[in-house]
């Protein structure tokens, strides 16, 4: 099946989700590893270069939405209000699995004295709106069993988080990140309730404006088991829409999400980053730093509240934030852009690969300083269709006229002649010339 999502109405509003839901006691929440901070902007980090950005703006005046796991108050987010709550009784600003507030930290996280991490726009706002945790799930369900997809892990589904997406674009965001990603096979395809989710970002662009910023997800989690392909070597202009196993939303809802794609340290595509058609561009998603809830640290590795494991902060869930702070940048730097422009103005300043766009990276790796500074004109640069041309034919070689040849051979031989006839004839001269000598010699 085409990997492209049916038409929806944005005024399509999701139906209540009535379930109950209640804090696992058994389930701790995760704990966060400190990390040191100095001076050195962190490595994957330093090529984006965000503070040559800040020149021109650092996001003053925006307000960007984190629908997540919630997002803790720490002293580097002083800009932090509550947007609501899906899981629990809080206004947002609780986070129990330390996951929305890591991607609030790369967005807009202050720039601190010794410390070379910041947020990508330390002036935009976040507003908090929990959707998800791993640490709630609905009443009277057994506890986590990740064997058993009856048990699903946690609360939050793709009905909750279209309202989430509806409430953040009515709360005035103008530009909304979404670091979870729903994924199913393209088989089975993505059910009936991914109408709301489409109708919800469809809503949050083109009636309130806002940029919606999306991970484009993980390959082995969160439903995401199946790569997809890369490009068709014999047709890398091909559609790849028909040979995609597995779908991610809102990932795929593409018209009008910015789907972000994962790249490690050094810019290398990521193979952990889930392909796909919809996938518009990238950013760095490997070994990141950021805020660590309860204290003035930063952290980059969360422990499992139940295992004690801990894992780096690493995914396309954290490339995200950087793409939603160069959108908050760009929009304090060009008001006047709508939110599609926005979003084509990032895709036309990234660091395109070789074929122009591929699923994994989309249009290339963003560069903030460029989507601030560029001149691009507001109707965009479309490409010239193409075109046949007729090429005149090579003009044949003119027959060549053999008389110069003949006529110079003619003279070679006549010269040949006349040597062969002159060294001939001066034999006899020779021998009287020897003999006039000979003669007044004696």
């Amino acid at each position: 099946m085409a990997a492209e999502p049916p038409p929806n109405n944005p005024s399509m509003v999701p139906p209540a989700d009535t379930t109950a839901i209640e804090r696992k006691n058994n389930i701790p929440c995760n704990g966060a590893a400190t990390a040191s901070d100095g001076p050195e902007v962190p490595v994957s980090q330093q090529f984006l270069d965000f503070r040559s950005a800040w020149r021109f703006t650092r996001g003053e005046g925006q307000k960007v939405a984190v629908i997540d796991t919630g997002v803790a108050h720490h002293p580097r987010l002083p800009n932090l209000i509550g947007g609501g709550d899906l899981v629990g009784g809080s206004d947002g600003t609780e986070d129990c699995d330390i996951h929305g507030t890591l991607v609030a930290g790369l967005i807009a996280a202050q720039p601190a004295p010794g410390s070379g991490f910041a947020g990508g726009a330390p002036g935009a706002e976040i507003l908090s709106i929990r959707q998800s945790s791993t640490k709630y799930g609905p009443a009277g369900r057994t506890p986590v069993d990740p064997e058993k997809a009856a048990n699903s892990e946690g609360a939050g589904n793709v009905v909750t988080l279209a309202q989430a997406i509806r409430d953040a674009a009515d709360q005035g965001a103008s530009v909304i990140n979404i670091s979870e990603v729903a994924c199913r096979t393209a088989g089975a395809g993505m059910g009936d309730y991914d109408k709301y989710l489409g109708a919800a970002v469809n809503y949050a662009v083109t009636v309130q404006d806002a940029v919606v910023v999306a991970a484009a997800g993980n390959v082995g989690s969160g439903g995401c088991d199946t790569q997809n392909p890369y490009l068709d070597p014999l047709n890398p202009a091909g559609d790849t829409s028909d040979s995609v196993f597995t779908l991610a939303s809102p990932a795929w809802h593409d018209d009008y999400v910015l789907t972000v794609g994962r790249v490690n340290a050094d810019g290398t595509p990521s193979e952990e980053s889930l392909r796909g058609p919809w996938v518009d561009v990238a950013a760095p998603g490997t070994d990141l730093v950021s805020l660590k809830p309860g204290s003035d640290d930063l952290t980059k590795a969360v422990t499992d509240g139940r295992t004690g494991q801990p894992n780096p902060v690493s995914g396309t869930s954290f490339a995200a934030p950087f793409v939603s702070a160069t959108a908050a940048l760009v929009r304090a730097r060009f008001p006047e852009l709508s939110a599609l422009e926005v979003m084509a103005r990032i895709e036309a300043t990234a660091h395109s690969p070789a074929e122009g766009w591929n699923p994994v990276v989309g249009h290339g790796v963003v560069d903030p300083l460029a989507a601030v500074t560029a001149k691009i004109p507001r109707e965009g640069v479309a490409a010239d269709a193409p075109k046949s041309v007729s090429i005149a034919a090579p003009t044949p070689p003119e027959t060549p006229d053999p008389r110069p040849r003949t006529v110079a051979l003619a003279s070679v031989g006549t010269l040949a002649a006349l040597l062969v006839l002159g060294v001939l004839g001066s034999f006899p001269l020779r021998r009287r010339l020897q003999a006039m000598a000979d003669n007044r010699t004696d």
